[in-house]
């Protein structure tokens, strides 16, 4: 038998050697595409100032005087600019007065949809009793009625119960949409009713279960339920005309649109009538802008766990 071969005291051991995977190459986009993207890129820019302009008229009418407002209406540029229609909205006009009208009834309604709309929801949704579905039906019928073909119902009912010319006649009504339920109600049955079994062995009731353990799940439809329900009620004009007279009651909406139908003094009254809708428009602005992360698609369902 041979003898082993002597070790070498020096020699390097063999290693393995780990096969640097390359860089991942970005994919190159070609020409084609790139006019595609641009393309893309000026039609989205297009509409963009299309919605904005609108928008930059009313700010740049509201610092133009009455005579230049009616001369050059379209103008972005103010040849003097000037806030008197401003300081007229807070001196002469009960703005403030209509300003915080509108905030507490966008407020109250709000609240009473979030809570009332996420509560029907999950009743449809998890409860099972006889009829739901023909109650679910009914709220998809509703969908499809024009608000303006109840106004008159809903005097007749806010007449009956002495509610009209009331706050409580302004709110009320607006608690609950049949929209805010279908959204509710959908977004529930995405969460799978495994999660509350835990609590319900634990001896939750029905109304712990939706408040602890489903609702805080649904915060995305909840945020959406908000700025949707906010928006509705800030803008909201067709109910307050009906529900309400007394000058003490009126709204921004109900407020501006004296302004543009000339009851509250002669002219056109351009700027104060801009003015009016841009200070009107800044609470619903900046509420989207807070909050446009947060807007979910109502189709889509909550992550299953």
């Amino acid at each position: 038998m041979s003898a082993p071969a002597p070790e070498v005291p020096n020699a390097p051991k063999q290693s393995r050697t780990v096969s640097a995977k390359p860089p991942k190459r970005r994919k190159r986009i070609g020409a084609k595409a790139r006019s595609s993207m641009l393309l893309g890129y000026l039609i989205l820019i297009g509409l963009a100032l299309i919605y904005i302009y609108p928008f930059l008229i009313s700010i740049s009418g509201s610092l133009k005087t009455d005579a230049e407002a009616t001369q050059d209406a379209l103008g972005l540029i103010p040849q003097t600019i000037t806030f008197a229609a401003y300081e007229r909205l807070f001196t002469r006009e009960p703005f403030a007065l209509w300003a915080g009208n509108s905030m507490l009834v966008a407020v109250c309604v709000t609240v009473g949809r979030v809570l009332f709309d996420s509560m029907a929801g999950y009743a449809l949704s998890r409860l099972r009793f006889r009829g739901r579905t023909i109650i679910f039906a009914a709220f998809i019928a509703v969908l499809s009625v024009p608000g303006v073909v109840l106004l008159i119902p809903r005097f007749l009912i806010l007449s009956e119960l002495g509610l009209y010319d009331t706050y409580g006649g302004m709110i009320i009504p607006l608690l609950s949409t049949a929209a805010g339920v279908f959204i509710m109600k959908q977004f529930f049955d995405s969460i799978p009713e495994s999660i509350e079994e835990a609590a319900k062995i634990d001896g939750a009731g029905t109304f712990r279960r939706f408040w602890s353990v489903v609702l805080p799940m649904a915060t995305p439809a909840l945020v959406t339920i908000f700025i949707l329900s906010f928006q509705g009620s800030w803008n909201e004009l067709g109910h307050f005309i009906v529900a309400r007279q007394s000058p003490e009651l009126n709204t921004l909406t109900v407020g501006v649109a004296q302004l543009v139908s000339g009851q509250l003094g002669a002219g056109n009254q351009f700027p104060l009538q801009l003015a009016a809708a841009v200070l009107m428009s800044i609470p619903v602005v900046v509420l989207f802008f807070i909050f446009q992360r947060r807007i979910m698609n109502t189709t889509a369902g909550a992550e299953k766990g």
